[in-house]
């Protein structure tokens, strides 16, 4: 009987493999606002969906890094949901206190940008597996803003 067990356990375990999941990529990140407590930037996030249905989003997670000190995280619940046999595009708003911008000027001041490192989890909730969690890593330069952003506001 425990042979028969395993033989079902690695069976379900091959087609768990094998199983399509939705994939997502970071496409950019841009400037959003300027307040007087943060500056906000979009992260333009791409998932395709595989599956015929749509699927819930739980929640989406992101820490944003500068050489290697995070300088913002946060959480956004209930997202929305993913189209069947589609491709979603999501708007992740990253939230960044000047006062963190002002410790980091030795990265500022060359090229006025910041050499970042986003990392963003979308947890989806499949039908029968329950949530899954998609990773999504990217790194790169955001601009930051010029004094015609700051009076343009």
């Amino acid at each position: 009987m425990a042979h028969l067990l395993d033989k079902a356990k690695n069976y379900v375990s091959e087609k768990l493999a094998e199983m399509k999941k939705p994939e997502a990529e970071v496409l950019d990140v841009d400037l959003k606002d300027v307040s007087r407590s943060c500056i906000t930037y979009d992260a333009k996030v791409s998932v395709t969906n595989p599956y015929g249905t749509s699927i819930p989003i739980c929640e989406i997670t992101y820490c944003l890094k500068s050489n290697n000190r995070e300088i913002a995280s946060g959480t956004v619940p209930d997202p929305g949901s993913l189209k069947g046999h589609d491709t979603t595009l999501l708007d992740v708003a990253l939230k960044v206190p000047h006062s963190v911008l002002l410790s980091l000027a030795r990265d500022i001041g060359a090229d006025w940008d910041i050499d970042y490192d986003l990392g963003i989890v979308l947890i989806v909730d499949l039908p029968v597996f329950g949530n899954i969690r998609i990773p999504i890593n990217s790194k790169g330069e955001i601009k930051l803003p010029t004094v015609s952003d700051l009076w343009s506001k």
